[in-house]
């Protein structure tokens, strides 16, 4: 496969943003805890700037806001037009595609059901509970029954009264079926993958969530016995994957017609970089202020959600691994297939976790774990790759 097909530029190692990523996550949760703390109505009030559906607050403006710019960066470096030609080799799509979507999810699912329903269920709480929204378009009264959930009334605001550790598993899976974020375009190249099939993967596997990544979470949160808000999932599809997608295509189309392809690569994508980082930092400011009670009073939390995260991540690795080498992919297809599944894209599933459950939501919180343990974990992910390359033809 022709390494010009999908890229006009190589893509660089880490940057001082990406480098830090983790650093900036944990001093994140500590400025969110702290302003919790000194001014624990702020949060509250910027969440409340929502527009609302029947009375109930629906999107949250400023995280919209927040979110849209978070994935936009992700999607306007896709050229679609180029997605077909360039993904010729059907071995190493096939792969990613299969691992993606036909194991990861479930995988997912088992491994934080194990783990936050059973083995770290009394840690986590038999009695703890969450408080998530209301499922867009449901008109329950107070004391209603909701799957595993009630409705109870929180500040004249109905709301849905769960198990906490139910929310947490909420988290994984959308965390579980929103594969490949786009910064494993830097995992495979510092693993010295195949750069263009890097690239043509982020971009099926975008184009593919906005076919899957609705039916697989409403069926896995209904197969977990959590509130399942249709309309909620689609429209946050439409506003934080198909939006940004839209907006991506046509801008980049107008740039490059304006500007030319070597600005739009060297100097415009150079800019949205750190633009993706602050805004993902500002939404976990505001989630950690609201969130920052329950760590103070269980600084474990962080720990029982990263377990089965991490172990989901090794796994789907390795698994994506063997296969690459039972297939015959040479290095350069097999690094990348093999990290694109075990990558979470944690935009969309922190997105998603906050406009079906709330900011103040376990599952928020959840999706935002996956953002500590990512950096970490994936460069230890390209070390073992870089270590076994000679497992590989061409390694």
């Amino acid at each position: 496969m022709s390494r010009q097909a999908c890229i006009t530029k190589q893509p660089k190692g880490l940057g001082f943003f990406e480098r830090y990523l983790t650093l900036w996550v944990v001093l994140s949760i500590v400025a969110g805890i702290l302003l919790g703390k000194a001014a624990p109505g702020l949060a509250k009030s910027l969440d409340a700037l929502s527009i609302t559906v029947d009375g109930a607050p629906v999107v949250s403006v400023p995280i919209a806001i927040c979110l849209f710019f978070m994935m936009y960066p992700i999607m306007v470096k896709i050229d679609f037009a180029r997605v077909l030609r360039a993904g010729r080799s059907i071995k190493p799509v096939g792969l990613t595609l299969f691992i993606n979507w036909a194991i990861k999810p479930f995988t997912m699912y088992a491994i934080a059901v194990f783990f936050l329903g059973t083995a770290f269920y009394g840690f986590i709480g038999p009695d703890a509970m969450d408080l998530v929204k209301m499922p867009l378009g449901t008109d329950l009264p107070v004391g209603a029954t909701y799957g595993v959930g009630t409705i109870v009334e929180v500040d004249g605001i109905r709301m849905l009264q769960v198990p906490l550790w139910r929310s947490y598993l909420a988290g994984c899976i959308l965390l579980g079926i929103a594969p490949c974020t786009a910064m494993v375009l830097v995992w495979g190249h510092l693993a010295r993958g195949n750069d263009a099939h890097t690239l043509v993967m982020v971009a099926i596997n975008s184009l593919t969530m906005l076919v899957l990544y609705g039916p697989l979470g409403g069926f896995l949160l209904g197969v977990g016995k959590l509130p399942v808000p249709w309309q909620a999932l689609l429209l946050s599809i439409s506003i934080y994957v198909a939006l940004p997608l839209v907006a991506g295509f046509f801008s980049r189309r107008w740039i490059i017609a304006a500007k030319g392809e070597i600005w739009f690569q060297e100097r415009f994508l150079h800019i949205l970089t750190p633009i993706t980082i602050v805004a993902l930092l500002a939404t976990l400011v505001l989630l950690f202020s609201f969130k920052g009670e329950t760590i103070l009073n269980d600084p474990l939390t962080i720990l029982w959600i990263a377990v089965p995260l991490f172990l989901q991540t090794v796994l789907i690795f390795g698994l994506g691994y063997v296969l690459a080498k039972l297939l015959k992919l040479s290095y350069q297809d097999a690094a990348p297939s093999a990290m694109i599944g075990a990558s979470n894209h944690f935009e969309v599933a922190i997105a998603t976790a906050t406009i079906l459950f709330g900011l103040a939501s376990g599952a928020a919180l959840a999706t935002v774990v996956g953002v500590l343990i990512e950096v970490p974990v994936m460069l230890m992910l390209v070390r073992i790759c870089l270590k076994t390359k000679g497992w590989f033809p061409n390694g």
